[in-house]
């Protein structure tokens, strides 16, 4: 990230900012994050045509799966992990879930927000232990 943002003449947030950025904003930048580690994950795991790796991966990233990995690993999150899960579960979002339930919905961004905010914190060993965490969640659960 660093690197790209020097290119871009850009400074990096410091902490301070991060832990003040809205949930939302943290969600979104997780929410990509998530989809391209899957992504990732599912093209060099499984083959197919891509309409088969989008329908496997979606078992990945809907907001059941994610509401799934953050009860699965609740005790593998630390205080400061929850307090960012939380702060994302209870942000009012301008959208209603289509395909899922609300509850669900909400543990989702909870879920992609602590993965924005990890990202942002450069804490890229945690991020990756928890996104490989997650895969084990889902995996097990397709099996």
């Amino acid at each position: 990230m660093k690197k790209f943002l020097d290119l871009m003449n850009l400074d990096m947030k410091d902490e301070s900012e991060v832990r003040m950025m809205a949930p939302l904003v943290l969600a979104y930048i997780g929410d990509a994050l998530y989809e391209i580690y899957i992504r990732t994950y599912i093209i060099h795991k499984y083959k197919g045509k891509v309409n088969d790796l989008h329908r496997i991966s979606t078992k990945f990233v809907n907001a059941s799966a994610q509401a799934l990995i953050v009860h699965t690993l609740e005790d593998d999150f630390s205080e400061e992990e929850w307090w960012i899960i939380k702060r994302g579960r209870n942000q009012k979002s301008g959208s209603m879930p289509k395909n899922a339930s609300l509850v669900d919905y909400k543990y989702a961004t909870g879920f992609e927000c602590l993965l924005g905010y990890l990202y942002l914190m450069e804490r890229e060993d945690r991020l990756l232990q928890i996104v490989s965490k997650a895969i084990e969640v889902i995996e097990n659960q397709m099996n």
